[in-house]
């Protein structure tokens, strides 16, 4: 393994411009003499006033209000999520540094990443070329007309670089080979045919470029033309895309990621939406924390890369039996990889704002097409919650009764299973015996009769030992921060006065808490004491293995005080919101029922303090 010399990354940080690289990300402005803005580390991301001060001197960061600091690089790997080597890779290819690595594998290493350098050249090249075709040829006016007929502005169509390839088969081949690349080079780029290594992968064809987070082309998603014929006759396939290459990973982004990521940053939600065309028209709305799939369904590795930034996922695909089976199968999808999910309401948004009734609008590009960017913009204030959705969607279909309660239990208890969260999965079932009138004692059995193959959720907490002798480890908020206190003992006395161990879910989270207090009341401080006092091999082998690493304790910037204090008040905002949709069901029952304005009023007034409680974990 190639490792990048001590000479590359000393040149990194000395020409590193702390006010150019953290002024990425944040907005600065200089006040007597120094930098300020607003913390992106705050909790809730929205900071009012400025504590967040840059020193571009001594290349540092520091907030007054919540404590963050450390350098730049620290800094771009904390926002990135990104490990130092490809930090220090990114920054110098910003700046045009060349990568230079030490003995043991340098030579291999160099012609990987030339190799690499020049397929990004490639593409910007090729990029630029569709784009002349689309914007400045007679060939691509077809292709014009129809973005724009759309409803896409020309602003959009910059943005977004859409170009269109030419219909000549014969053009993109001859084209780059006089500019000088070699047939071998471009036989593995993924523009053209594996079969017929002339034949490119894309011909008249409206082009969308696919980009990394450094906003490179690494890749094109291309839409068939209307009325488009094959060969063969028949109608080529709607859209297609890039075959993967050593530059692109479908499961490593997602169409507009690139342009999506500043505000994913500033609100910890995306906008999902279905397609590409459907992702252009959600940013001309201002809605410019929206991205796509790649061609495919949503998946957990899309799911785990936006978890980096994002804590909600907003789902706004299309309105069709097609669009209803990618949410459900979303909404598990982001409830595995711990992201909270809402479905916005588009028949809805579009009734409630222009009162039409009878008119069916498919997806959000539709909606700028019909009625406009400003109707578009407001379709994110027409959502429900995931599990509403669900239900929503059972009674649709006639389950919530007579046999179709088992049809309905199918439906619902993968749900159930996804969330990572006790108390919320209990408050679900509730919820699933509410609205389908039946007992609640009887969901509980039948979810625990689905899952008898595993454990039994149910009794987690009473018999731990049991629970976690067949439960996998599987790394979730709380076994993490647990994990970020049992290897900075020190940390414990405040730990335990801030949170009680009946806040814990995870069982392995909860025995560690354990096996810690045990240490803490026997003024045990060392490592080889708690390990002794946790009787799970493979949490012990856990924490004896990851516990040394710098992911739990803490790195520039971020601290272990700071990680157990977002970590602390990211489980008590959990509990709030499970509180909150429980009272809001509660409501909503209430309000069908005659005589229960006394009990809404106690609602209301339980679901105010909440709400203000909320906002005091996130800094409002």
């Amino acid at each position: 393994m190639a490792f990048i010399s001590k000479t590359t990354i000393q040149e990194v940080k000395d020409r590193l411009d702390a006010i150019a690289v953290i002024g990425e990300y944040v907005r600065l402005e200089k006040k007597s003499g120094r930098w300020w803005g607003r913390c992106p580390f705050h909790a809730g991301g929205q900071e009012k006033t400025p504590s967040f001060k840059v020193d571009p001197d001594l290349k540092l960061y520091h907030c007054f209000g919540c404590g963050a600091k450390g350098n730049v690089i620290g800094f771009v790997m904390e926002m990135e999520k990104t490990p130092y080597p490809e930090t220090i890779k990114t920054l110098a290819q910003k700046m045009g540094i060349e990568i230079i690595y030490e003995d043991g594998g340098t030579a291999e290493t160099k012609i990987d990443n030339s190799r690499k350098d020049e397929l990004f050249e490639l593409y910007r090249r090729t990029t630029v070329t569709f784009s002349h075709f689309l914007c400045e040829k007679q060939e691509g006016q077809k292709a014009l007309d129809y973005i724009i007929n759309r409803g896409i502005s020309k602003e959009m169509i910059e943005l977004f670089r859409l170009g269109y390839a030419p219909s000549d088969r014969r053009f993109l081949f001859n084209f780059l080979t006089q500019k000088g690349y070699s047939e071998e080079f471009l036989e593995k780029s993924g523009l053209f045919s594996s079969n017929y290594k002339n034949m490119p992968m894309f011909s008249n064809r409206l082009m969308f470029p696919i980009c990394d987070r450094q906003n490179r082309v690494i890749a094109f998603g291309g839409r068939a033309m209307p009325g488009s014929i094959q060969n063969d006759g028949k109608e080529p396939p709607k859209y297609i895309n890039s075959p993967e290459t050593e530059i692109y990973k479908k499961g490593q982004t997602l169409y507009a990621l690139n342009l999506a990521l500043p505000e994913i940053r500033k609100t910890k939600t995306v906008c999902l939406a279905e397609g590409n065309v459907d992702v252009i028209a959600l940013h001309q709305a201002g809605i410019i924390n929206a991205v796509a799939p790649l061609g495919t369904a949503f998946t957990d590795e899309q799911a785990k890369l936006l978890r980096r930034w994002a804590e909600k996922i907003i789902l706004i695909l299309d309105t069709d039996e097609a669009g209803e089976k990618a949410a459900y199968k979303s909404i598990l999808i982001c409830r595995k990889n711990g992201l909270y999910c809402d479905v916005a309401q588009i028949q809805q948004a579009i009734m409630a704002q222009t009162g039409a009734k009878d008119i069916e609008i498919k997806d959000p590009a539709e909606i700028l097409q019909k009625f406009g960017a400003q109707i578009l913009k407001k379709i994110v204030n027409y959502t429900i919650n995931d599990m509403e959705y669900l239900i929503s969607r059972t009674k649709s279909r006639g389950n919530a009764s007579g046999g179709g309660r088992n049809r309905a239990a199918d439906f619902l208890f993968p749900y159930l299973e996804a969330l990572d969260s006790e108390i919320e999965r209990e408050e679900c079932i509730t919820v699933i015996a509410d609205n389908f009138g039946v007992d609640r004692s009887a969901v509980q059995k039948d979810y625990n009769k689905r899952n008898k193959g595993g454990y039994s959720r149910q009794n987690a907490f009473d018999k731990p030992q049991e629970v976690l002798a067949n439960q996998p480890l599987r790394m979730n908020n709380e076994l993490f921060l647990l994990t970020v206190v049992s290897v900075n003992m020190n940390l414990y006395p405040e730990f335990r006065s801030n949170l009680e161990i009946r806040e814990i879910d995870d069982p392995f989270a909860k025995e560690l808490f354990i096996a810690m207090e045990e240490c803490y009341i026997h003024d045990e401080r060392d490592t080889d004491s708690l390990l002794a006092r946790i009787t799970n091999e493979p949490l012990k082998d856990f924490i004896a293995s990851r516990g040394v690493s710098e992911e739990f304790r803490g790195g520039p910037g971020r601290e272990p005080g700071r990680l157990m204090e977002d970590g602390i008040n990211e489980i008590k905002k959990k509990r709030i919101r499970i509180k909150l949709a429980d009272i809001n069901a509660k409501i909503r029952m209430s309000e069908r029922t005659a005589g229960e304005e006394e009990n809404i009023n106690e609602l209301l007034a339980e679901k105010k303090y909440l709400d203000s409680q909320m906002r005091k974990l996130e800094g409002r």
